[in-house]
């Protein structure tokens, strides 16, 4: 039981509120002291202005909060591999000197989507650069994870593993979001050959859930309510790779990144009421005796 009692909770807050102010708020309610940060008023931890990113220093040292992750823009769904890499390094400059100033070990990285190339171009640029992030990244002093989303290595565990096997850098770990292998369009077995084609390198968890509906669409909802395995995977980690950092809440319920901006009257008040509920949930679903 011991085990269990390491896990830590945190959550992307940009999926509560916009403001910092309102996602601070809603983590004190949860009773967290940390965050995963990616967006602050609409703007990327990692590409906001100085000014901006100072400002949201200050407030968070003074809360005496821990961030523990930057989920930038790299490599991500809106970055193919036709794109300019130059926006992918110039974000790695710019976020390790924000990240040691805030004692912070993870940059969120992706793989890349397709753009105009063929499947072999794809996969030997996405695994050239993310080579290239990885060396960067070990001479910053940071580690980036690559979360099994959007682009090449997320496509399929083989892929995943190929580039793992492939970069083989310290820099390099895994964020395990066993909620995109189903919405991604996978069946819902194959979350666990993505997690094994993981091996030991998960360094940080995000908890997501969701399952197919009746037009063969994947609709999110509260953790342990869908198909994506959220409890026996989060046991599966800690009994048996010894997992005792964070489960990361990423709802995608009321509000998702790259949809945009809920500009609807209520929709600052769904975002977070659906946010507090489902850190809730999450506790709640890891604590429980089904779990322990």
């Amino acid at each position: 039981m011991e085990k269990y009692m390491s896990i830590k909770f945190t959550g992307i807050p940009d999926e509560g509120a916009d403001l910092l102010s309102g996602q601070l708020a809603l983590h004190r309610e949860l009773g967290w002291d940390s965050m995963e940060i990616r967006s602050v008023e609409g703007k990327n931890i990692c590409e906001m202005p100085e000014e901006d990113f100072n400002r949201i220093y200050e407030v968070l040292n003074e809360e005496n909060i821990q961030v523990v992750g930057f989920a930038s823009s790299i490599a991500n769904w809106a970055r193919p591999i036709t794109g300019d890499f130059s926006l992918d390094t110039q974000d790695l400059l710019r976020a390790a000197p924000r990240m040691r100033r805030m004692h912070t070990p993870y940059l969120r990285i992706m793989s890349y989507t397709q753009g105009e190339r063929n499947p072999e171009q794809w996969a030997d640029e996405s695994i050239s650069r993310v080579k290239e992030l990885s060396r960067m990244a070990e001479g910053e002093g940071i580690v980036l994870v690559h979360e099994n989303c959007d682009g090449w290595a997320s496509s399929e565990p083989e892929r995943l593993e190929r580039l793992l096997e492939s970069v083989q850098s310290p820099a390099l770990k895994v964020v395990f979001d066993m909620g995109n292998p189903l919405s991604h369009g996978h069946p819902e077995e194959k979350v666990w050959d993505f997690l094994k084609a993981c091996g030991d390198r998960i360094a940080h968890v995000h908890i997501k859930d969701c399952y197919m509906n009746d037009a063969g669409e994947a609709v999110h909802c509260l953790p342990g309510e869908g198909q994506c395995h959220v409890q026996p995977i989060v046991r599966h980690l800690v009994a048996n790779q010894n997992y005792s950092g964070y489960v990361s809440i990423e709802p995608h319920m009321v509000f998702q990144f790259h949809e945009g901006m809920d500009d609807s009257a209520d929709g600052d008040v769904r975002k977070a009421h659906n946010y507090l509920e489902y850190g809730k949930k999450t506790m709640e679903l890891f604590s429980s005796r089904e779990f322990l």
